[in-house]
C-alpha cells in the first residue's frame, strides 16, 4: 500500500519538446474559438499571471498569445512607475490597459506588485502596503460586477528550481536581459517572498476573484495545466468559421519595380550579422 501510493504522489517527468508541443496544439485551438467567441459578443477577459522570478510567465502568455489576433489580446508588462505615477491612486495606471469590449488582456505582473516586489523590497510604506490589501478585493469585486472575466494565477517554483534558472539566465546572452539588479536582491528574500505570498493570498482569495496556483517546476507541464483550466472556467460558444475558398488570379504578378534585396545564401558562414554601420569600410582608425 505504501508503494502505491508514492508511486501516485510521484512527481511526473519533465514533458519533452515534442509531447508539450502535441498537446499545446489542441488547446491552441481552442483559444482560436475563444477569441472567437470574444470578439463577436464583446466579452471582456482579463488574465493576472504572477508568480517569482522565473517562475515562466512570460512564457506561458506566449502560448496562449502566439496565435492569436493582437487586436482582440493584448498582452501587458508595465515597466516600474514614473515619477507621476508614484502620485497617482495606486491603481490608476493598471485601469488604462483593462480589457474592452471584445478583448483578451494578459498581465505580466499586475497591481499584486505592491503585495510583492514592493513590500519585500521597501518601495511602498507600510501604510501603502496595508491599504492596498484591503482595497484590492473591492477594487476586483468592481471589475467582475462591471462584466469582466478575470482569472488570477500564480505560477509556483521551488527554490532550487529558481536557482537552476537563474543560473541559466546568466549563462545565456539571449537571456540575460531577464535578470535585474532587483531580480539578483531577490536571491536572498526568498523566505521574506514566501511569507508576503502567503499574507497576499489570505488577503485577496476572494469567491469573486479567486486565486489558482499552477505548480511550474516543469514549466511546459504548467502552462498545458493553466491553459486548459482558464479555457474550463470560460463558457464560450465560438461562432461558425466560414470555409475560404481562394478564387485563381486573374492578372499575372507584375515585376517589382524597386531594388529587392537578394535572399541570404544558405551557407551558414555567409549569414553571420554584419558589422555596426559606423565602421564599415574602415581597416584602421580614422585619421
Amino acid at each position: 500500500m505504501a508503494k502505491h501510493k508514492a508511486a501516485a504522489t510521484r512527481t511526473p517527468e519533465k514533458l519533452r519538446k515534442k509531447d508539450y508541443l502535441e498537446r499545446l496544439a489542441p488547446l491552441q485551438l481552442a483559444l482560436s474559438e475563444v477569441e472567437r467567441w470574444v470578439a463577436a459578443t464583446g466579452q471582456r477577459l482579463l488574465v493576472l499571471v504572477e508568480g517569482r522570478d522565473t517562475a515562466g510567465k512570460g512564457g506561458v502568455i506566449h502560448a496562449i498569445a502566439e496565435t492569436l489576433n493582437p487586436r482582440h489580446c493584448r498582452v501587458v508588462a508595465l515597466d516600474k512607475p514614473s515619477e507621476r505615477e508614484r502620485g497617482q491612486w495606486y491603481f490608476q495606471r493598471y485601469v488604462a490597459h483593462l480589457p474592452a469590449a471584445g478583448e483578451i488582456v494578459l498581465m505580466d505582473r499586475s497591481w499584486y506588485n505592491r503585495a510583492g516586489v514592493e513590500k519585500v523590497m521597501g518601495f511602498c510604506t507600510d501604510a501603502q502596503y496595508e491599504a492596498f490589501l484591503k482595497q484590492v478585493p473591492v477594487f476586483e469585486k468592481l471589475l467582475v460586477q462591471d462584466g469582466i472575466r478575470l482569472a488570477k494565477y500564480w505560477l509556483c517554483v521551488d527554490q532550487a528550481q529558481q536557482e537552476e534558472r537563474f543560473a541559466e539566465r546568466a549563462s545565456d546572452p539571449l537571456k540575460r536581459y531577464k535578470l535585474s539588479p532587483i531580480d539578483l536582491m531577490a536571491r536572498a528574500s526568498y523566505e521574506a517572498y514566501t511569507r508576503a505570498r502567503e499574507a497576499m493570498l489570505e488577503a485577496t482569495h476572494t469567491r469573486h476573484a479567486p486565486w489558482t496556483l499552477v505548480d511550474f517546476n516543469d514549466q511546459r507541464r504548467g502552462r498545458l495545466s493553466m491553459i486548459r483550466h482558464w479555457l474550463g472556467t470560460l463558457p464560450w460558444n465560438a461562432p461558425e468559421q466560414p470555409v475560404l475558398e481562394l478564387p485563381p488570379l486573374t492578372h499575372p504578378p507584375k515585376r517589382e519595380r524597386y531594388t529587392v534585396l537578394e535572399p541570404i545564401p544558405d551557407r551558414s558562414e555567409d549569414s553571420s550579422p554584419p558589422r555596426p554601420a559606423r565602421f564599415r569600410g574602415q581597416t584602421g582608425p580614422a585619421s
